[in-house]
């Protein structure tokens, strides 16, 4: 691959078999099915994202309560979807429903949202999730999302969604975004995909893949150090060649609808099977040298119940039995 020979370890294989076990659990629970949904101790005992990640719980919700519900016009979406991923929290999304009603670019005024938002971090409410954190932009606030704010006002005012949606390919509005302050490869990318379940974009999300810090270290253990540098094309490499590898193994994925794994779902696989290796392959090195994992399943009630609802342009809705 890119004219070099690379040996698969053990992870390799690992990476299969745990995207068919996790798509097992995934769908065991969109059905009622009742716990445990598994027989893996690693899964049962430790928290993994779906293999597909629109699937995700903060991606359901921004697909279906932000992007879809509300004004269809593309500077509203942008300006909701934006918003939404800065924080990229439902109950920060909450705060400023109920303070403003929908969120709209229309309305916007600073000091409304700069005030919903202090007081609730005043009183002691996390505004922001702990994944894909965006670092504020130096804009001369004092306050994290204070500078936030400001950023999506520079987006905004100086044309970033006209030029995304001009753009003749995904690397073209990657460029777009990732030449914004704050934002490096990993999360313009992420931004790009969020903004891509719209339906004001329609690009192909086998067009593009950004390797992110995780993915690497997955990549690492299933390839060792010759895959340094060209983590993209094994990641193309994986997402064009997976009916092989399941057949390989004697392995049955059920697919999303029939829409295949996307090169952001295997991106985001090789992620998680580096959290899943730490335990299943501990005498295989990746590059941060973790050894545990963080996050543990804890079964209780969901704030809200798992949902199913993928942008309307991917014809998949009322299809995951396929």
């Amino acid at each position: 691959m890119a004219g070099r020979p690379l040996q698969p370890s053990a992870v390799f294989d690992t990476y299969w078999r745990f995207a068919v076990a996790r798509q097992s659990i995934y769908l065991a629970r969109l059905r009622g099915a009742p716990a445990p949904w598994t027989n893996d101790p690693i899964l049962g005992q430790h928290r993994f994202t779906n293999c597909y990640r629109a699937a995700d719980r903060v991606s359901q919700y921004l697909i279906r309560d932000v992007i879809y519900t509300g004004d269809q016009a593309w500077e509203e979406v942008f300006f909701r979807t934006v918003l939404f991923k800065l924080f990229n929290r439902i109950s920060t999304w909450r705060i400023l429903g109920a303070g403003l009603g929908t969120p709209s670019w229309r309305d916007y005024r600073f000091a409304d949202y700069d005030g919903i938002l202090t007081e609730a971090f005043t009183a002691g409410q996390r505004l922001y999730s702990a994944a894909y954190v965006i670092p504020p932009p130096q804009f001369g606030e004092a306050r994290k999302h204070r500078n936030h704010l400001r950023l999506i006002e520079a987006m905004m005012t100086s044309g970033v969604p006209e030029r995304l949606q001009s753009a003749d390919s995904m690397r073209e509005a990657f460029n777009v975004l990732r030449a914004l302050p704050a934002f490096g490869d990993f999360l313009a990318y992420q931004l790009l995909i969020d903004l891509n379940y719209t339906s004001a974009l329609d690009f192909d999300e086998m067009d593009f893949v950004m390797a992110g810090p995780g993915a690497r270290d997955g990549i690492r253990k299933c390839f060792g150090i010759a895959a340094h540098g060209i983590e993209q094309d094994i990641i193309r490499y994986v997402a064009d060649t997976q009916e092989e590898h399941w057949s390989r193994l004697g392995l049955t994925f059920a697919t999303l609808g029939g829409r295949r794994l996307q090169l952001v779902d295997c991106q985001n696989l090789f992620c998680e099977v580096d959290k899943y290796a730490r335990v299943a392959h501990p005498d295989v090195a990746g590059i941060s040298g973790r050894t545990r994992i963080k996050q543990s399943y804890r079964h209780v009630l969901e704030p809200e119940a798992l949902t199913a609802w993928f942008p309307p342009k991917w014809g998949i809705n009322g299809r995951l039995d396929q």
